[in-house]
């Protein structure tokens, strides 16, 4: 796998360099604003990008807006995008285009490397994973009036496992469940968002999707 780093704190940007190379992973890259991602990634075929969501130089969204762009020049590019803070806008943006290859994981993540580089393989596999504590925070704010009101808890909790990025072995292995109960209840919470047969497959994405716009 070929990656490309976009992240301004050197020390943490080092990190992420030494960490994937001991992986197997190969850092095409490791820049430290928007405007050097974009370069890096138009001489280059990466397999996916790590990017901050807070760049140089008014360390808002520039992270955010080069991934979107980034993906905008290449549709489908795998994006890993990291955060010090949950903000669920970021992801949902992201996911606008329905695709996947997405994924947002807060920065602590990366101390958990068994976890963050599941989650690299995940994204560059073109999955979607969505960091744990932002589905927690997002179950929170509930209300009834949002799209999912209809789901069943347990609905509820395999759209959320979804949105982590586990497949539908992993959801039933994590709920104790059969492989054809979790099929059923994807099956219903499609059905629930109104989301009909395709043949590009992405309901899944839009799906996750639904849930973070909730």
């Amino acid at each position: 796998m070929r990656v490309v780093i976009a992240e301004d704190d050197a020390l943490l940007r080092e990190g992420l360099v030494m960490l994937l190379t001991s992986e197997g992973i190969t850092v095409e890259a490791a820049v430290d604003n928007a405007g050097d991602l974009l370069e890096a990634i138009g001489g280059s075929a990466p397999d996916a990008v790590v990017v901050d969501v807070r760049l140089p130089p008014d360390f808002r969204d520039e992270g955010l807006k080069a991934a979107v762009e980034a993906r905008r020049r290449r549709p489908g590019l795998p994006v890993l995008v990291l955060s010090s803070y949950v903000e669920d806008s970021t992801a949902a943006e992201l996911l606008h285009d329905g695709v996947g290859g997405v994924g947002y994981l807060l920065k602590q993540r990366v101390g958990k490397v068994g976890e963050f580089i599941d989650a690299l393989r995940r994204v560059a596999d073109g999955g979607t994973v969505i960091d744990p504590e932002v589905i927690a925070q997002l179950l929170v704010r509930r209300r009834s009036s949002d799209p999912l009101h209809n789901l069943t808890p347990r609905e509820r909790e395999v759209l959320g496992l979804m949105a982590e990025g586990h497949a539908n072995a992993g959801i039933a292995q994590r709920l104790v469940l059969s492989d054809g109960a979790v099929n059923k209840h994807i099956r219903n919470i499609f059905d629930k968002l109104g989301l009909p047969p395709s043949e590009n497959g992405h309901r899944r994405v839009l799906a996750v999707l639904a849930y973070l716009k909730a």
